[in-house]
């Protein structure tokens, strides 16, 4: 089953950057603004601020996504 779910990661947002931001989690999500801001705050998806901005890890999205 983790092989299935391997090949699934990798499929899924393969038109994104690996590290993403507000804009694109907001696009991938189909969510506003505010709801990515504080997605990007819980600790499942655990964005980092890097100067002024939000840098997510694409996996930590997916993996977000695919929760039980």
């Amino acid at each position: 089953m983790a092989e299935k779910n391997t090949t699934y990661e990798q499929m899924m947002f393969a038109n994104y950057p690996d590290i993403v931001g507000i804009n694109e989690l907001q696009e991938m999500l189909g969510i506003g603004r505010k709801a990515a801001l504080d997605l990007a705050k819980h600790p499942k998806i655990h964005g980092i601020i890097v100067g002024n901005r939000f840098r997510i890890p694409k996996i930590n999205v997916i993996r977000y996504m695919l929760r039980d």
